[in-house]
C-alpha cells in the first residue's frame, strides 16, 4: 500500500497481468471477438462509426507527469509560504511555537485523514493542508532554530537534496518496486508510527524511552530512530514516485493529479522533519 494517500486510490495501484488482461477484453481489444453474434454486423458498426458523437466524443483529459510537477510545486511553495510567516511570527518565542506546533499537528493529521478519504481529492482540500502544514513547520523549526541556530537552513538543503538523490535512484539505477518492498516499507512505517506514538503517550505520562531527544544529551536509541526515520521517508519517496507513473500508465484522470501531489507533500514534510531531528543530534 505504502503511502495512505495514494493507497486510496485504485487508479495508483498497480495491476496484475490478468486483471490488465480482463480489462483490455472488457474495453475491447484487437483480439477475437467474445461475442459471435456480433460478426456479421460489421457493415451496421463501419455505418454506426460515421455516425456524429461517437468518434466525435471528447475524452477524458488524462494525468501526465508535468501536471504532478506543476501541482507539486505549487503546494510546496505555498507550503513554504505558510511556514516562513510562521516562522518570523514566532520568533524566539518557544512557549507560542509549542503550542503552535501541538495544535496544528493535530490539524494536519485529521486534515490529511479527510482529504486523502475523499473518491476525488479537491484542490481546496489540498490547499488548506499545505497551509495548516505549513503553520506547523514553521513553528516546528522556530523551536529547533532556536536552539541550533542555522540548522533549519541545512535540514531545508538536506530535505531537497535527499529527495534528489531518491528521484535519481529511482529514474537513473532500474530500481525497481516490487510488491516485496511495498510490503517492507508498509510494515515498518506503522511499526515506526506505532513506536513514535507509544513514545508520545508514555513522555505525556512522564515515563522517557529516549526514543526523541532534544535540547540535551542524545540517547544511541534516539540517533536510531531518527536514521530509521530518514531511510523510511525516503523508500516511501520511492513509493510515491512509482505510484505516480503506476498512474500516469493507468491513464489516471488529470484531477488525480492533485492526489499524487498531496502524497508526494505529505512524505516531503516527514523527510523534512527526520532531517531536522537528525541533524539536531549531531549539534549535540
Amino acid at each position: 500500500m505504502g503511502n495512505p494517500v495514494f493507497g486510496r486510490a485504485d487508479v495508483f495501484q498497480p495491476r496484475h497481468p490478468q486483471q490488465s488482461a480482463n480489462h483490455g477484453s472488457q474495453a475491447g481489444g484487437w483480439g477475437t471477438s467474445q461475442q459471435p453474434y456480433l460478426q456479421g454486423q460489421g457493415m451496421a458498426g463501419a455505418a454506426a462509426l460515421g455516425q456524429p458523437g461517437n468518434l466525435d466524443q471528447p475524452r477524458q483529459a488524462t494525468m501526465t507527469l508535468d501536471d504532478v510537477i506543476a501541482k507539486t510545486g505549487v503546494v510546496l511553495l505555498v507550503l513554504a509560504a505558510a511556514a516562513a510567516l510562521t516562522f518570523s511570527f514566532v520568533g524566539t518565542n518557544l512557549a507560542t511555537a509549542g503550542t503552535i506546533t501541538v495544535v496544528t499537528s493535530l490539524v494536519s493529521f485529521v486534515t490529511v485523514l479527510i482529504v486523502s478519504a475523499r473518491r476525488r481529492v479537491p484542490a481546496g482540500g489540498v490547499m488548506a493542508y499545505a497551509l495548516v502544514e505549513g503553520v506547523f513547520i514553521g513553528a516546528f523549526s522556530a523551536v529547533f532554530e532556536a536552539m541550533y541556530p542555522g540548522i533549519v537552513v541545512q535540514a531545508a538543503l538536506g530535505t531537497f537534496a535527499a529527495a534528489g538523490v531518491t528521484l535519481a535512484v529511482y529514474k537513473f539505477t532500474g530500481f525497481r518496486v516490487t510488491s516485496r518492498f511495498r510490503r517492507i516499507v508498509t510494515i515498518a512505517t506503522f511499526g515506526f508510527a506505532g513506536a513514535m506514538l507509544l513514545n508520545l503517550i508514555l513522555a505525556l505520562c512522564g515515563i522517557n524511552l529516549g526514543i526523541r531527544d532534544s535540547g540535551g544529551a542524545v540517547s544511541g536509541i534516539a540517533i536510531i530512530a531518527s536514521i530509521v526515520g530518514v531511510v523510511l521517508a525516503a523508500s516511501s519517496l520511492i513509493m510515491d514516485f512509482d505510484s505516480v507513473r503506476v498512474g500516469i500508465d493507468n491513464h489516471a484522470p488529470t484531477s488525480e493529479s492533485w492526489r499524487a501531489a498531496f502524497g508526494i507533500a505529505v512524505t516531503m514534510v516527514w523527510l523534512y522533519t527526520e532531517i531536522l531531528r537528525i541533524l539536531s543530534y549531531f549539534r549535540e
